[in-house]
């Protein structure tokens, strides 16, 4: 049993999709949906995504205790998060704003289940002393140059870019470049090291990864990756799990999503500014 990951520290028990524990887990997903995903859209739909929400944490503490615990962790989290606008906004306030909730769910959790319950499912892996692979440097190219031939694409070829406020003055493209990049990392931080690991203590690999999934892709959603956004997030985000778990390497798993947020932001900027599009020169 690999100690540095507490992914997989978890129960020796692990339940099935296809259980009430199951059960609970994929209705907090559709409440996620719900709030970030429909609810961005149809903001009239978005007070029924508490619904779902409600009767996942019942079903939970029903089914189990512990599960339910971590599973309630979870959804006050979203609720949370819930309770403010994540559309890209720069703005010095919303990112004051968002900086303070973001990080309470990061912190909170950590602090709740490590000093409150006794539980080292939360960590962040380092890998200390394990270079990295040449594998692992290949993935990072590898990423940099299909993310180089798609997202501008996606962006542009979608309107999308839209979604992100017009740039113009250079304090501007600074406070995006901040506000992508910590966006970036704070995604691995809560959605792989936080609900993704909670998760994973209670279900197999890929299960835990799906239902993460598809909260990660909802948030993305309500940020501005919509359109046809989900057919990029969704395998982005079932492979950032994946990557963590092989790695153990927090930082790798950062390094790999920030490579892709880098595109993004030079995406974002370009479309704005068409004198730039030559960083895409084949688009």
């Amino acid at each position: 049993m690999d100690k540095d990951l507490a992914a997989d520290r978890g129960s020796s028990r692990r339940f099935g999709i296809v259980s009430w524990p199951g059960c609970a887990a994929l209705l907090l997903a559709a409440a996620a949906v719900v709030l970030f995903g429909i609810g961005t859209s149809a903001p009239h739909w978005r007070p029924l995504g508490y619904v779902p929400m409600l009767v996942s944490v019942l079903v939970a503490w029903w089914a189990q205790r512990e599960f339910g615990r971590d599973l309630t962790i979870i959804a006050a989290c979203l609720a949370l998060i819930s309770s403010i606008s994540v559309e890209a906004d720069i703005s010095w306030t919303n990112i004051a704003r968002m900086g303070a909730v973001l990080s309470a769910v990061v912190i909170g959790p950590w602090l709740v289940t490590r000093h409150w319950f006794g539980d080292d499912t939360i960590v962040f892996p380092r890998r200390k002393g394990q270079r990295w692979s040449r594998l692992e440097w290949s993935w990072l190219l590898f990423v940099i140059i299909v993310a180089w031939l798609i997202l501008p694409v996606y962006f542009m070829g979608t309107g999308v870019y839209r979604n992100w406020p017009p740039v113009t003055e250079w304090h501007e493209i600074v406070r995006l470049f901040f506000g992508v990049n910590a966006v970036g990392i704070w995604d691995e931080l809560f959605f792989i090291c936080t609900v993704f690991a909670l998760l994973r203590k209670h279900f197999e690999f890929w299960s835990a990864n799906v239902v993460t999934s598809i909260i990660f892709v909802a948030f993305l959603w309500e940020l501005g990756y919509r359109s046809v956004g989900p057919l990029l997030t969704i395998p982005f985000a079932l492979m950032q799990a994946f990557i963590f778990t092989r790695t153990k390497s927090l930082p790798y798993t950062i390094a790999v999503h920030l490579l892709f947020d880098a595109i993004v932001f030079l995406t974002i900027v370009a479309a704005h500014h068409p004198q730039l599009r030559w960083i895409f020169p084949w688009f």
